[in-house]
């Protein structure tokens, strides 16, 4: 079980976790109508820090704007929200959960005067796919559930209803003794991971897939992208093969979640040498350099929760 905190934020108050509860008649539950984010928070020498912090409000926001979704408080207070609630729960290391869902006002599909609950969670996770995976890599199946097209949902919003995608290629894999699924979009090139995106390396290039591919923009995809251009290592961003990974030297997944997680095996055939390839290991060294206020050229993506330093 991932511990969770003793308090949430919940539509602008601090609460017990106990406390911070909706009707089960509610929107969101019947539809799946919100946007939720997913941010980690780093333990720093100057005490804990959360990574990309704004760039993931702004996202929710905007996720948010999409589906039409009003929330009812501007971002910088969201921002403020996620500092609070580390700060309360006293996290050094965790995983932080923004959502803003509808509430109950109809049963109808349109959502109507349904009000906006907006809530913060906090949670103690460690690796994603297991500590292990991140230096031993890991086993992924090609699912047979397809990534939704943009021209059905918009693939650029991170919106609850649209995770049940990822569920059902998540849960086929898990049946199959797979650490993790990854799925192809409808013009049978490769989209992402139940949960990240994807990278692959060939003869020292690094190549990823863009938003045609019907992907989300991930925010550590992004960084890995800057992080490994700026160590001057070459990145090509265009529509990834099935042919392409299987014949990769090395291959890894990148999310909030996931961090930077090596891709072993797919289906059965191996990747590269069978574990975590020199390229991989540089980046995520980088990464998690990075995220734990090791490199000061980054330290603008670190917001400190204690300004004063660790408390």
């Amino acid at each position: 079980m991932h511990a969770h905190c003793q308090k949430i934020w919940f539509n602008g108050k601090i609460v017990p976790w106990e406390q911070a509860t909706t009707h089960v008649m509610s929107h969101g539950i019947h539809y799946g109508s919100g946007v939720f984010e997913g941010i980690k928070c780093y333990q720093t020498d100057a005490g804990p820090a959360l990574f990309k912090l704004h760039e993931h409000i702004e996202r929710m926001f905007t996720s948010a704007r999409i589906y039409r979704i009003n929330i009812p408080f501007e971002p910088a207070e969201i921002v403020q929200a996620c500092v609070d609630i580390v700060r309360e729960n006293k996290i050094e290391n965790g995983y932080i959960r923004p959502v803003a869902f509808y509430g109950y006002d109809t049963l109808g599909v349109h959502p109507k005067d349904c009000p906006i609950v907006v809530s913060i969670g906090a949670f103690d996770w460690g690796a994603y796919l297991g500590q292990e995976a991140l230096e031993k890599g890991v086993r992924i199946t090609v699912s047979p559930w397809r990534k939704f097209h943009s021209s059905s949902l918009p693939t650029v919003a991170k919106a609850n209803g649209q995770y049940l995608n990822s569920m059902l290629a998540v849960q086929d894999a898990k049946e199959k003794g797979f650490a993790e699924a990854l799925l192809l979009n409808q013009e049978g090139t490769i989209a992402e991971g139940a949960g990240q995106n994807i990278f692959l390396v060939k003869n020292g290039t690094i190549y990823t897939n863009e938003e045609d591919s019907s992907i989300l923009m991930g925010i550590t995809r992004d960084t890995i992208i800057g992080l490994a251009r700026d160590s001057g290592l070459r990145v090509k961003v265009s529509r990834l093969s099935l042919g392409q990974l299987f014949g990769a030297d090395e291959a890894f997944f990148t999310g909030t979640a996931s961090e930077v997680t090596p891709i072993r095996e797919v289906d059965g055939r191996q990747i590269g040498i069978g574990s975590r390839g020199e390229i991989t290991q540089k980046l995520q060294t980088m990464y998690f350099d990075l995220v734990h206020g090791r490199l000061a050229q980054y330290s603008d993506f670190l917001t400190p929760v204690y300004n004063g330093g660790p408390r």
